[in-house]
């Protein structure tokens, strides 16, 4: 147990413990997608999508070939919102409360870059057809307005060793999709069968 009298409760505290903040932490952030900062966006593949609502945080990961996100203006970033399992964790989160926060991964690349801001869900037809892949248009897309952004040093990839190959884990020292699920719905659903078609029903189910 964490003892109380060991919690940070104010910024001072905080401040005290970390020291001052390096003059290219401030500079590094902008308020809108400087030219400097588009290559990161055009080139990632993966992003994570944060948002707030009435049950709480959410965090959903997004991907797709690079450039899938699209810088529209130097304020406005447009993010399709592909095929899933319909939960919307994400959507709902945003009909209460617009703010988002981004984390953009680009695969080999230490720097990450995070954006926050205000998002819109739109299914306005030509965003929709501009977005579609495999003759699939996207059900919705996310049109979010630019608040703050700046890049994220290396240390946690270099850490983590996330792009090293020699780091990766075998699929098979972990649970799997259908093992989980069978624990979970205390067997009724049958976690063997489950992991058997799940490669087919992603293949035909992606887009």
């Amino acid at each position: 147990m964490v003892s109380n009298e060991s919690c940070i409760t104010s910024e001072a505290e905080l401040e005290q413990i970390y020291g001052a903040v390096a003059k290219p932490s401030i500079t590094k952030e902008t308020d809108h997608l400087h030219p400097a900062y588009r290559p990161f966006i055009e080139a990632a593949t993966f992003v994570a999508l944060a948002t707030s609502g009435p049950g709480g945080l959410d965090v959903s990961p997004r991907g797709d070939p690079a450039g899938f996100v699209q810088v529209e203006d130097a304020k406005t970033l447009l993010l399709p919102d592909r095929r899933g399992n319909n939960r919307l964790d994400s959507l709902r989160n945003i009909l209460h409360d617009n703010r988002v926060a981004l984390l953009f991964l680009i695969p080999g690349i230490g720097e990450t870059l995070r954006v926050n801001g205000t998002a819109v869900i739109t299914t306005q037809p030509d965003l929709l057809n501009r977005f579609a892949l495999n003759n699939q248009p996207p059900k919705t897309v996310l049109c979010i307005t630019v608040d703050s952004v700046f890049f994220q040093c290396s240390r946690a990839m270099i850490r983590s060793k996330l792009w090293d190959p020699t780091s990766q884990i075998a699929r098979d020292k972990l649970p799997s999709p259908g093992q989980i699920l069978h624990q979970l719905s205390h067997a009724e659903i049958d976690g063997e069968a489950y992991d058997q078609s799940l490669p087919e029903r992603l293949k035909n189910t992606l887009y």
